[in-house]
């Protein structure tokens, strides 16, 4: 999540794209750009390259006639037409002078990703708090809603980091899904690996690398409230498990099947939140404990 020794800045709260180019015959870069991105038109790559946005890691400018260099990084700004506006708004809990804790709501994304650039949790916050040196410290489902912790300068980000990949940091979720007929707590120890489409994830045999620790809130006639403690950190680790329960979390749009609706659907949001992060402050040493105002 660092920024990638760009020659060009953060523009509107957005970072540039990078991309490899690999050996080919194209002659010149924006033969490459074209084959690259089929769906733009041809008026608007002249147009990106015509503005001396587009560069080389050197900084040198890339134009439509500059001659193809295979082996090398292409530097230049994405940008999404009609980008669908998510009409749901972010929060700030807390912030100092290293991080700040934001809350996300359901929908939002938190950083630019194929159809979303500008309404992303990062670009907003961005641009909002006038800083384009913020940077994500982990990252959250579109999906999901609830707390995220972000660095507000380059020299303290690996620091925060280092709390995600060394542990040092407690998440805590909470879940709506239907009742589990067991005695709680429970923790699930699974193999999650990479499913199909690419976008899933699954549990197979085979040595474990998730584990998750589960207990009941409470329960209702239709549904119950669980709190789930992530001990791993793996992609869907909790869409995952609770699915391998028989218990999928409620509005669940990938496990235990894959459903689809528009995407500017904005009705029954997945029932999984972010609640409370908890961590030992590895610059100043103060206990910080966040809890998310949201409910499910």
């Amino acid at each position: 999540m660092s920024e990638f020794n760009s020659p060009l800045p953060v523009k509107n709260g957005i970072s540039p794209n990078k991309i490899w180019l690999p050996q080919g015959e194209w002659q010149t870069v924006f033969e490459f750009f074209r084959h690259r991105f089929p769906q733009l038109s041809g008026a608007n790559c002249a147009q990106r390259f015509a503005s001396g946005e587009v560069r080389f890691s050197d900084g040198s400018i890339v134009d439509s006639n500059t001659s193809y260099r295979s082996n090398a990084h292409l530097f230049f700004y994405r940008e999404v037409l009609n980008e669908l506006i998510v009409p749901f708004e972010e929060s700030i809990v807390f912030e100092n002078e290293n991080i700040i804790v934001a809350e996300k709501p359901h929908f939002l994304p938190v950083a630019p990703t194929g159809q979303y650039l500008k309404h992303t949790l990062l670009v907003r916050l961005r641009n909002k708090l006038k800083n384009d040196h913020l940077e994500l410290c982990h990252r959250l489902d579109r999906e999901t809603a609830g707390l995220v912790l972000l660095t507000k300068h380059e020299q303290v980000r690996a620091a925060y980091h280092s709390l995600f990949s060394e542990r040092k940091i407690t998440k805590v979720y909470h879940a709506r899904a239907k009742v589990l007929d067991v005695k709680f707590p429970i923790e699930r120890f699974t193999c999650i690996v990479k499913g199909e489409p690419y976008m899933r994830m699954k549990e197979v045999d085979g040595e474990e690398n998730s584990r998750t620790f589960i207990e009941l809130i409470h329960q209702n006639k239709q549904s119950c409230l669980y709190r789930l403690q992530p001990i791993t950190g793996k992609k869907h680790q909790l869409r995952v498990h609770m699915s391998g329960l028989n218990i999928p979390i409620i509005n669940d749009p990938l496990y235990p099947i894959m459903t689809s609706k528009p995407a500017d659907d904005f009705d029954n949001p997945l029932q999984l939140l972010a609640k409370e992060l908890s961590f030992i402050d590895p610059i100043d040493g103060q206990s910080h404990h966040f809890i998310s105002s949201q409910d499910l």
